[in-house]
């Protein structure tokens, strides 16, 4: 019995606390845990964490993420330095067995749950509400899945009950609310991403479409977050002239830096979460698309590194989709420098499909639009990379349906150079590509009523084809657009065919005289290559 009465005596202060001894647990006295925990576990009113107190736990939870990293896990913190946190004696003077810690040291959670909400009277929730969004405040290390599964579990099942709150609209939420909630989302939100395999392998040798996206490990704690996060921005209860102050522009420019992710379960709820912070945040309209704008220029001109561009221009396909008209300069300055550029990059592949819709949604806003898209495109058109010209001719078909006739004309020749080129490749794909375009009605419809320029542009790679491609495919379309030119004017097709089979007989004589000259060079230089003299050729 006296044993066992001198075993509760609180121990005597040790010399040094270095973690290892594994009878003496992780012990603390500051930080939020010990805040809920003088709160909470100790039978006071929840009211008892104060402002400051949220202020202090807030400031501290940001510090473990960037403090000091060599710290030992798990280490012990004496009440001597621990901080006092909650504004109460008795949180300085009692320890209290804490098992949650960081890598910055003395941050902890308390090991027993927080109440649930129907568990309190309604006066206290909010209260109640705050506690938990700071015990969520809390980071736990997922590089190690044997390492605090209890308090990860907790958090886990706490952000769980705050996504249900948040949801069912338990009254409006006050600025200090906000206040807290952004602090926590921040501090789960915001960190360093994990380098990237390209970073070591290299632009030129890293395929984003063989290598596996590297999944966050902490994606079960994350997922809340972002839900909680998106709940909060839906909410009816939500005030948008309130929010904005803790939604501002840094916090928008911290989720923009986050889509670089390659997690591609987080970069789909930014995607939502921004497009939501769009459409509610009226002021933070204009920023947002200019900050866009920036990560697109870096990525275009500096990096050619990004994992989330697909799903920023989903984003602004449906920004574009709600211009007013007529459409903005800025709007058409974007279109110009931004989107037109971006089928510049290597990895255009990733993302084609958006920047297309993206595309053809202004030329649908308006026509006028359609000559400087197509100039854009024959201005990037790829040279060796058969992938992305295939991709082009299916935009270029798309932009081509949305045009109109007077817009049409205007780049007509230059775009059917274009073609003609890509009907002559030894790439069957492009060539098929290419002749695939006279399938479509409105294309087939424009190209009829401007044959007079078209068919002498294209008449030369057609007869190539009709003559000797290697692929069969490739031959067969190729000897059915001649017959719909054919059919459709007998004179200009004969025409062209007399100026074709013209131009070939020049080209063969050309290339017989300079056979001769270099004939002649190769007799002279032999019969002289021991005078020393100077060969003249005429």
């Amino acid at each position: 019995m006296i044993k066992q009465i001198l075993g509760r005596l609180p121990r005597a202060k040790p010399s040094k606390s270095d973690g290892n001894d594994p009878a003496a647990g992780p012990t603390s006295t500051g930080g939020v845990g010990a805040a809920i925990s003088s709160g909470l576990g100790g039978g006071g009113p929840l009211n008892n964490v104060s402002n400051n107190a949220r202020g202090n736990a807030g400031a501290a939870v940001t510090g473990s993420r960037i403090g000091n990293s060599s710290a030992p896990l798990g280490r012990n913190v004496s009440s001597a330095t621990a901080p006092t946190v909650a504004g109460s004696n008795r949180v300085s003077t009692t320890k209290r067995p804490l098992s949650g810690f960081f890598a910055g040291g003395g941050l902890s959670t308390a090991s027993e749950p927080l109440p649930s909400f129907r568990d309190v009277p309604s006066s206290e929730r909010q209260n109640l509400f705050i506690n938990k969004l700071l015990l969520c405040s809390v980071i736990y290390d997922f590089t190690d899945p044997t390492k605090d599964v209890k308090e990860k579990d907790m958090k886990r099942q706490t952000l769980l009950e705050l996504v249900e709150y948040i949801s069912t609209g338990n009254g409006k939420c006050t600025e200090l609310v906000m206040e807290e909630i952004t602090k926590m989302v921040a501090t789960n939100l915001f960190r360093s991403l994990p380098a990237s395999p390209r970073d070591n392998a290299g632009l030129d040798n890293f395929d984003p479409e063989e290598e596996e996206p590297t999944m966050d490990p902490s994606w079960v704690h994350l997922q809340m977050v972002y839900e909680f996060l998106l709940r909060f921005i839906v909410s009816t209860e939500t005030d948008a002239k309130l929010a904005k102050r803790y939604i501002d522009h840094s916090f928008v420019l911290r989720l923009l830096d986050l889509f670089d992710s390659e997690d591609p379960r987080e970069r789909e709820y930014l995607k939502t979460i921004l497009h939501r912070i769009y459409g509610k945040f009226m002021v933070h309209r204009p920023f947002i698309r200019k900050a866009i704008n920036n990560i697109f220029y870096r990525f275009i001109f500096e990096t050619e590194k990004h994992n989330g561009v697909a799903e920023l221009l989903e984003i602004l396909g449906s920004i574009i989709n709600g211009f007013a008209l007529p459409l903005k300069e800025e709007h058409k300055l974007f279109l110009v420098r931004a989107l037109i550029p971006l089928h510049k990059p290597k990895c255009v592949p990733m993302y084609h499909q958006q920047l297309s819709y993206c595309i053809t949604q202004f030329i649908e806003k308006d026509n006028k639009l359609a000559d400087t898209v197509i100039r854009g495109l024959l201005k990037y058109w790829p040279i060796t990379n058969s992938q992305k010209e295939v991709l082009f001719l299916g935009e270029l078909e798309e932009v081509l349906e949305a045009m109109q006739s007077a817009e049409f004309q205007h780049c007509m020749v230059p775009l059917f150079r274009q073609v003609g080129r890509c009907l002559n490749s030894s790439h069957f794909q492009v060539a098929e590509r290419a002749l695939f375009l006279w399938n479509n009605d409105h294309v087939a419809s424009l190209i009829a009523q401007n044959r007079g320029v078209i068919l002498p542009l294209i008449f030369a790679a057609l007869e190539r084809n009709a003559r000797g491609h290697w692929n069969q495919a490739v031959h067969g379309l190729t000897l059915n657009v001649r017959k719909i030119f054919l059919e459709m004017d007998d004179k200009l097709f004969h025409e062209c065919q007399h100026k074709f089979e013209e131009e070939e007989t020049k080209a063969k004589e050309v290339q017989e005289k300079r056979e001769f000259t270099w004939q002649q060079l190769e007799y002279v230089a032999s019969s002289n290559a021991f005078s020393g003299e100077a060969v003249l050729v005429t």
